[in-house]
C-alpha cells in the first residue's frame, strides 16, 4: 500500500531515520548539514525534509538558529522505571485490536538500526508500517524492523492477522522474553495526521521498543506513534522500604525529590488504556 497519505509515513519515516543517526552519532551543538545538501542526498524535497526537520525540532532534538542553522541539541533528562528484582508483565490493553499493513519491504539495516538489533548496518532486514485499529478506529502508527533470519518468508497477510509473537513462537520458533522501552511526548506530522484522521500537530505519545529472546538477542525494533486523545499509559508504583539508614537518589516522575518518607526503592507495572472521546 503505497498511495496517498499512506505512502508519506514510511517516506517522512525513512528522512527522520537518517537526521536521527546525525543526531545519535554526534554530540550537543554539532552542525547538522543544511537542509540544501540533506534534500541532495536523501532524493527527497525540501517540504518532506523540512516536515521531518520540525518534528524533531518540536521534540527538543534538534535546534535550530536563525541565519546560523541546525544542531543536536542537548540530551535530555531520562527516567528509568524498572521492577525492583524481576520483569512485570504487561496486561494487554482493552478493545478489539486488529491491523492494516501500510508497506512492507526487505533491505539493509543501516548504521542506526543496526546498532539497536546488533546486527551489521548490511544485515537484511523486514520493514513493515502498520496502522493499529482498536475497535475499527485508527489508534497508533507502527514501524517495525525484523532481522530476515529470524522470520523467513514472512507475508503482509501474517503480519494483518493475530498477534506477531505468537506468530513468530508457533511458525519460527522466537520466543520473546523481554523489552526495553521508551515513551515520551510527540505531536504527530502531516502523513500521520492523516492517517490517524486527528489534525496537525495533535498531541501523541512516541513508543520505542527493544524486544529480545530468551537468549537476549534482539527479535524487533519498533517505533509507534500512539494518538494522544485515545491511549494513556498507566503506571502502578510500588513505594518499597529500601535498606535501614539508606538515602533516596535522584528523582521519581510524578513525586517531588524528598516527596515520600520510605525512601526506597520504585518498581513500575505499566498498562496501556485505549480512551475513546
Amino acid at each position: 500500500m503505497q498511495a496517498g497519505s499512506s505512502g508519506a509515513v514510511p517516506k517522512r519515516e525513512r528522512v527522520r531515520g537518517y537526521l536521527l543517526g546525525l543526531i545519535e552519532s554526534g554530540a550537543p551543538g554539532d552542525v547538522i548539514p543544511s537542509e540544501r545538501r540533506l534534500c541532495g542526498e536523501l532524493g527527497v524535497s525540501r517540504p518532506t525534509l523540512r516536515a521531518a526537520v520540525d518534528e524533531l525540532v518540536a521534540t527538543g532534538q534538534l535546534v535550530r538558529e536563525h541565519g546560523r542553522g541546525m544542531f543536536v541539541a542537548p540530551a535530555k533528562i531520562t527516567q528509568e522505571l524498572v521492577a525492583a528484582e524481576s520483569s512485570f508483565a504487561v496486561p494487554p490493553a482493552a478493545g478489539t485490536w486488529s491491523s492494516t499493513v501500510l508497506e512492507m519491504s526487505t533491505g539493509r539495516a543501516g548504521a542506526r538500526i543496526g546498532r539497536r538489533l546488533r546486527v551489521p548496518p548490511a544485515a537484511e532486514l523486514v520493514y513493515i508500517a502498520r496502522l493499529r485499529l482498536v475497535d475499527g478506529a485508527p489508534v497508533a502508527i507502527e514501524h517495525l524492523h525484523i532481522p530476515v533470519g529470524l522470520a523467513p518468508g514472512l507475508t503482509l497477510a501474517e503480519m494483518e492477522a493475530g498477534d506477531l509473537y505468537d506468530h513468530l513462537r508457533e511458525h519460527h520458533r522466537v520466543v520473546v522474553h523481554e523489552a526495553v522501552q521508551s515513551i515520551e511526548p510527540t505531536v504527530v506530522n502531516e502523513a500521520e495526521a492523516q492517517v490517524l484522521e486527528v489534525p496537525l500537530l495533535s498531541p501523541a505519545l512516541l513508543i520505542e521498543r527493544l524486544t529480545t529472546d530468551r537468549t537476549g538477542m534482539p527479535v524487533e525494533y519498533v517505533r509507534s506513534v500512539y494518538r494522544g486523545d485515545w491511549y494513556r499509559i498507566v503506571s502502578r508504583l510500588a513505594l518499597g522500604t529500601g535498606a535501614p539508614g539508606r538515602p533516596s537518589e535522584g528523582h521519581y516522575p510524578g513525586i517531588p525529590p524528598d516527596g515520600f518518607a520510605h525512601r526506597g526503592i520504585i518498581a513500575s507495572s505499566t498498562t496501556g488504556d485505549v480512551q475513546p472521546t
